[in-house]
Formats: C-alpha cells, sequence, structure tokens
C-alpha cells in the first residue's frame, strides 16, 4: 500500500553504472514511479526496455529526447556529465521541473549557473547523496571544531579508473566542510598532491591525495594527525545503491517545493 503520492521520476544517463542502479532502486520504492528515462543517441541501449537491466519488463524504454523525458515527470534525477546535467537543467527551467544533481565536476560557472536554474526550480544538488556521507559530513563539522589546533588534516580518497574528476566532489565537499569549522576557506589552504622537494608541511593546509583503480565504487578518509595519535573517519562504499536511495529520498523530498537551492543536509533535516 502507497504511504504517500507517487513522485513521477525521470532518469537520465540510464544505461551507464549509476543510471542502472537509479534503475533498480526506483523499481523497488512504491514511493516513486518511473516516468521516463533517456540518454545519449550513441548508447547502445537505446530503445531498449528500461527494465531489462534488473530483470523487469517496464515499458519504459530509453529514449534520446531529454526535454520530452523531462517533460513526462515530477523531478529529473541526473548524475552524467556536467555539461549534459547543464543541458538538462535547461529543459527543467523551461518546463518547471524540479532537479536532483547527483553529478559532479562543475566549475565556478557550471555551479553558478544551477543556483540561477534554483531561483526558478527546487533543486537538490550534493556531492554525495548517501545518508551515510552526509551523515560523515556532520561528524568531521564537530571532529574539526574538537580538534582545531595542533592537528594536520589529510583528506585521502579512491574511486574506479573510469572516474574523470579529482579530487571527488565527496573529497571536496568533506574539505570545505573542515575548512569552514576551522574558519578558513578552502581555496586558501588546500594542497593537492605532492611532489619533490616540498618543504614542511604548512600546519594551516588541508591535503587531498586522489587514487584511481580498478572498480572501487568510493572510499573517502579524513585523518586528524596530532602528536602522538591521529583519528581517521572513513566512509566505504560497497555499492552505488546508497546514492541511489539518497536520491530518490531527494526526489520525494522535492515534491511540492517551491524554487530553491537544496542539499542532502536540507532533506535528511540536519539543517
Amino acid at each position: 500500500m502507497t504511504h504517500e503520492a507517487q513522485t513521477r521520476v525521470a532518469i537520465a544517463g540510464a544505461s551507464g553504472r549509476m543510471g542502472r542502479m537509479l534503475l533498480e532502486a526506483a523499481f523497488g520504492d512504491e514511493n516513486i514511479a518511473l516516468a521516463a528515462t533517456f540518454d545519449r543517441p550513441a548508447s547502445p541501449a537505446m530503445g531498449r526496455d528500461a527494465g531489462e537491466f534488473v530483470g523487469l519488463a517496464s515499458g519504459i524504454l530509453i529514449g534520446d529526447d531529454a526535454a520530452q523525458a523531462i517533460a513526462a515527470a515530477d523531478c529529473l534525477i541526473d548524475f552524467t556529465r556536467p555539461e549534459g546535467t547543464l543541458a538538462h537543467l535547461a529543459h527543467a527551467v523551461r518546463l518547471g521541473k524540479a532537479v536532483v544533481i547527483g553529478t559532479t565536476g562543475f566549475d565556478g560557472a557550471g555551479k553558478a549557473a544551477i543556483a540561477e536554474a534554483a531561483r526558478h526550480i527546487p533543486i537538490v544538488f550534493a556531492p554525495n547523496m548517501a545518508v551515510g556521507v552526509n551523515a560523515v559530513f556532520r561528524l568531521l563539522d564537530l571532529a574539526a571544531r574538537i580538534l582545531d589546533s595542533g592537528y594536520d588534516v589529510e583528506i585521502i580518497e579512491a574511486h574506479h579508473r573510469f572516474k574523470v574528476d579529482a579530487p571527488s566532489g565527496t573529497a571536496l565537499r568533506m574539505g570545505e566542510v573542515v575548512a569552514c569549522a576551522l574558519g578558513r576557506e578552502l581555496s586558501d589552504c588546500a594542497v593537492y598532491g605532492r611532489e619533490g622537494l616540498t618543504g614542511e608541511r604548512d600546519g594551516r593546509s588541508i591535503g587531498f591525495s586522489a587514487i584511481r583503480g580498478g572498480d572501487i565504487v568510493g572510499d573517502h578518509t579524513v585523518l586528524f594527525a596530532g602528536i602522538g595519535e591521529r583519528i581517521e573517519i572513513t566512509h566505504k562504499s560497497g555499492s552505488r545503491m546508497p546514492y541511489a536511495l539518497g536520491a530518490l529520498r531527494a526526489a520525494r523530498f522535492l515534491a511540492g517545493r517551491g524554487a530553491g537551492l537544496f542539499d542532502m543536509q536540507d532533506v535528511l533535516g540536519l539543517r
């Protein structure tokens, strides 16, 4: 029995790794109705039933018309690439549809475009949709305030060989949370990798290291290294399902909301 009105979603990049996970999650959520799916015209999945990926016959075919797919839904869920997401976002603004953005790797102009779009439609934009990761963000804020003196901060992340941006959006958000708690601007203190004769470590810096290899879904560790002790806060993803479940939760959160820019802290009621 359905406990709330179903939210109709359109899924971008339906045949990709994240797209397939979103499909599986959507088919398993009684409060979500899959309205449409779409992908790049060159996708080998074009014209196939979206349910094939999870052994179902859904009657929803994967198409290549983003505008048509978005028009059929209440909310677009997009985990594609920045350029694709921004193009899809323009359709959503024109059509007055809500959007959940899990895409990472946006530059300043891309983030500004999302903020502008949020003046017209409701958007959840978060570097990581997993509930556990968002719990870690809160833990990092607390840890940084306690360990605000005498501890060096390093952020280490690992992802699969196909990831195209580094550091990950999640790692950057972790850095932002820690920097804010310490009263710093991440842009002023971030160090991205080290090589050669670097000199002594600046105690105010926040270091980032990115590992790429195999099929690692996503591991993130924030290390607070002091004299005689170190504290590590780690999140490891065993699959992409937590991201998908969080995205569906975000889509339900947007139902009936007015324009605005939200993140998972809003979705989870952690503000």
